[in-house]
């Protein structure tokens, strides 16, 4: 406790605690098609093709609109981008709320919900902001850890959606906005370490191998946990028979491991390095992913199964952001979106492989399977990339490297110039 209390003492703990309730409840609005799919399903008797499609659509939306958020954040400041963003998640939920009454209305809907999903990089970075680079990976898991919000989705919109209907769920979800609107507005601090960057230098991480590097790998872990978490009521309820509402309290089992698990993700690598972690996650994303397209008719090792796969998931993004201030200390706000985004684009391939499987195989087996085979992949390309990585900007298995020691010559130059003026 006296280590936690240590880190805090380095940065600004009301910034942090407020980035994690702004990713929290924007992560909760983002998967909210996903946590009322069979609900909305039944409405309109969707096929499995549709019901993959529908549930990724807010996924790809989001995707999409994170980079441009992360530019917005360098020109007007990471708090003021929050503020902004939440104030159209309000007005995107209001319209959910009065005019999503068909299944094409649902898609716009889903469109909609992609700006929720577009505060990843901003919310990580504002909320690491005021930490040094040896807590990064520690505040970034604390501030990651908001992808709890997928648990407040499917444990509170299934029974809300019972009780007062599905649509009404949004007009719900747009009043739950105006507290982290108010804790960020009042508790938020812009961090000191904004830099007055060119747009160009501003995209530079698009261009660089290492980039793209991290964005296959985070099509893995974060996409991997974005689709699933937003697929799985619609697994369970199909898969299973069981109620929706018994469908949502199954997924809030598998998603709250992944989402504790961040945080211990970014404080082991912070000590073991972010390289080692990322290997044995994906390890273990592939073989729970395959286990779990083979229990299919075991719903208590299924559940188990899963949340194996999320913890790994979990650790996969806490380890993953480590990483990535090591390598952009001075633009992590916009690696961060950009590596996002296609990270969270990864999490639309996953229902919808998930629905076709469904439809033309007659079982969810292949879904599974094509996923684990990408994370094998990415695997590969992970320990192959690494050898550089270590020998450039990173320490043995991950871990920062140590600040440099200025030399009693130097130091003497710092204190003497002063003087001399």
């Amino acid at each position: 406790m006296s280590g936690f209390k240590s880190f805090l003492k380095t940065g600004h703990a009301p910034t942090l605690f407020a980035s994690f309730l702004y990713f929290d409840f924007c992560f909760a609005i983002w998967v909210l098609n996903g946590a009322m799919a069979p609900f909305i399903s039944e409405s309109f008797q969707l096929t499995a093709a549709q019901k993959g499609f529908m549930v990724s659509v807010p996924i790809l939306a989001g995707a999409l609109m994170r980079f441009p958020l992360g530019v917005l954040a360098q020109y007007i400041g990471r708090k003021n981008a929050a503020m902004v963003e939440m104030t159209l998640i309000v007005l995107a939920l209001a319209f959910g709320y009065f005019f999503v009454n068909s299944y094409d209305s649902v898609l716009a809907m889903g469109v909609l919900l992609g700006i929720a999903g577009a505060s990843f990089g901003v919310a990580l970075s504002l909320g690491s902001g005021w930490f040094p680079p040896k807590y990064k990976g520690l505040a970034m898991g604390i501030a990651g850890a908001g992808n709890s919000g997928t648990v407040l989705a499917v444990l509170f919109a299934p029974p809300l959606a019972t009780k007062f209907g599905w649509s009404a769920v949004y007009g719900l979800a747009a009043c739950t906005m105006l507290l982290p609107m108010a804790v960020m507005w009042f508790a938020a601090k812009e961090p000191p370490d904004r830099e007055h960057q060119t747009f160009r230098e501003h995209i530079a991480c698009l261009f660089e191998k290492d980039g793209w590097a991290f964005s296959l790998i985070y099509i893995v872990t974060f996409g991997g946990f974005i689709g699933l978490a937003s697929f799985l009521p619609t697994y369970f309820y199909d898969q299973f028979k069981v109620t929706k509402v018994e469908a949502g309290q199954l997924t809030m089992l598998a998603t709250l491991m992944g989402s504790a698990v961040r945080v211990v993700g970014g404080y082991i690598s912070d000590r073991i390095g972010g390289i080692n972690t990322l290997s044995g996650v994906l390890v273990l994303v592939a073989g729970t992913l395959v286990l779990c397209g083979l229990a299919g008719n075991s719903v208590a090792i299924t559940t188990l199964l899963f949340m194996l796969c999320f913890a790994a998931l979990g650790a996969g993004n806490g380890a993953l952001f480590q990483l990535v201030p090591l390598r952009w200390p001075l633009s992590t706000a916009v690696a961060g979106s950009m590596i996002g985004e296609v990270g969270a684009l990864g999490g639309g391939f996953l229902p919808n492989a998930m629905g076709q499987s469904k439809q033309y195989a007659g079982t969810y087996l292949w879904g599974f399977v094509s996923f684990a085979v990408l994370a094998l992949a990415m695997l590969v390309m992970l320990r192959w990339v690494q050898i550089r990585w270590t020998r450039t900007w990173a320490e043995k298995g991950g871990r920062a490297r140590p600040a440099p020691i200025a030399s009693p010559s130097a130091a003497g130059k710092a204190t003497s110039t002063p003087a001399m003026r």
